[in-house]
């Protein structure tokens, strides 16, 4: 099992807990999954997390599917689950109000119960995201890389070729989806370097490594994007969590 965990440790991190809403340490922009319960089977979707007022409501955007904003009714029940980073939480809530174009936006109630599951402190899951680095390092050219793994805290970096160093700090640039409006926001991220192992060659690609980065001082912006990248990857594929 990843990280040397054994069947016992997960089996502990997987069961449900109570929280209280300020043990969730929500942001502003989080990405929530919002399910409804109209059918058999409750259907997903997502949404962000505009503000709250404590034990009065949330304000949630409201989803859209095909660009087209989903229709909530008033005194609706919706499940809602949300990723703080380290725990996957889910509550019930009921649709107080709904605010239609242009402002789609809902108020849902107050969580008065929620139930949590600890997860490990920085979830890490398999991605194919193509980037850009550049060793800190004065002469250092920069490289083309794939990011195959990724977490709010470091990254797997793989590329063809080897850097002049195996420790020290890199820059990488890469992109990633800002879930407020599906734009493509350019990230730049220092990183130091924490271990580094060979990838196999092929009849195609020369050898290659594998470097394992800690991210450093990244910014919050930025920390958010990857969180609500970690957090729908939990909720939709567990076979992606490494």
């Amino acid at each position: 099992m990843a990280d040397g965990m054994t069947d016992t440790q997960a089996e502990r991190e997987l069961t449900p807990q109570e929280f209280d809403f300020d043990a969730m340490n929500l942001q502003v922009g989080v990405r929530l999954q919002l399910l409804t319960h109209r059918r058999i089977k409750p259907v997903q979707h997502f949404s962000t997390l505009i503000g709250w007022l404590k034990d009065e409501y949330l304000i949630v955007k409201t989803p859209l599917e095909n660009n087209a904003p989903i229709a909530l009714a008033e005194g609706e029940r919706v499940t809602v689950r949300v990723f703080s980073g380290t725990t996957v939480c889910a509550f019930a809530c009921t649709v107080e109000r709904v605010f239609g174009r242009p402002l789609l936006y809902a108020h849902l109630s107050f969580p008065r119960v929620i139930r949590g599951t600890s997860l490990r402190a920085a979830m890490r899951v398999k991605v194919d995201i193509p980037a850009r680095l550049s060793a800190a390092w004065a002469g250092a050219a920069p490289m083309e890389c794939l990011l195959t793994n990724v977490s709010v805290n470091g990254a797997r970096v793989e590329l063809r070729g080897a850097l002049p160093r195996e420790e020290g700090d890199v820059d990488l640039a890469f992109t990633l989806v800002s879930p407020a409006n599906e734009q493509d926001v350019p990230v730049q991220a220092r990183a130091a370097i924490r271990n580094v192992s060979p990838l196999p060659g092929g009849a195609d690609a020369p050898p290659g490594f594998a470097y394992g980065v800690q991210f450093v001082g990244l910014d919050p912006g930025h920390f958010t994007l990857l969180q609500n990248l970690t957090y729908e990857v939990v909720l939709a594929d567990r076979q992606r969590i490494v």
